[in-house]
């Protein structure tokens, strides 16, 4: 199989930055989401749709970054 109808974009969830990447894959979606520092997996969701795909990832993704602590850093 072929991944057909390729998308990815930049946005911003919980303070967090996060890269979208979806496709189809034969008749499914399928979304994952990184964050974009240091580029680790926060979510992944399929779906019949892209829209049910990237919104069923967007709701995993704010789950876990809302829940993720932030350590100031100084210099």
């Amino acid at each position: 199989m072929r991944a057909e109808e390729y998308s990815e974009r930049n946005e911003e969830i919980a303070g967090w930055r996060i890269h979208i990447v979806s496709y189809r894959l034969g008749d499914r979606y399928c979304c994952t989401i990184d964050n974009v520092d240091p580029g680790a997996r926060v979510a992944r969701a399929e779906g019949a749709t892209r829209e049910e795909a990237e919104g069923q990832a967007l709701e995993k993704a704010r789950k876990y970054l809302a829940q993720t602590r932030r350590f100031p850093t100084t210099q």
